[in-house]
């Protein structure tokens, strides 16, 4: 599984917040700014995140974004998921594609494909914000 622009930005983005988290809401054009990101693209990020229950807007001239839950409480996986779709390296271990392909009884590397997943979703599951920020600080 490669992690598209979209997922990379989104975990950006919500570190911006959850390093935040205490000051209150955050605009949109700030957090571009900081990371980079267009204005735009983080426009379109935000929606499918705040549809996933993960971040608040908060509207009025101190209006932003605010994460919906505390930093230690929001996964990395939950963001890519969000934002990606189901973690798998092949989408025939997809969450919920268990029809997705008519070889999986006789398939020989299906258990690759499987371990992949499973090791990839208890590593992004197992990291949350609070933990990004840690991270970030201990390589600064």
């Amino acid at each position: 599984m490669k992690v598209s622009a979209k997922g990379e930005y989104g975990v950006r983005a919500m570190a911006i917040l959850a390093l935040e988290f205490r000051a209150g809401p955050i605009p949109l054009r700030e957090i571009a700014n900081r990371e980079g990101i267009s204005y735009q693209f983080l426009e379109q990020i935000f929606l499918p995140l705040r549809r996933a229950g993960l971040i608040d807007s908060v509207r009025g001239a101190k209006g932003g974004y605010v994460l919906a839950r505390p930093p230690d409480e929001i996964k990395v996986g939950d963001i890519l998921r969000a934002l990606e779709g189901p973690i798998a390296p092949v989408e025939c271990v997809g969450e919920g594609n268990t029809d997705a392909c008519g070889r999986s009884a006789a398939c020989l590397t299906r258990g690759i494909w499987e371990k992949l997943r499973d090791t990839m979703s208890e590593v992004l599951n197992d990291i949350t914000l609070a933990d990004v920020i840690k991270m970030s600080a201990d390589t600064t």
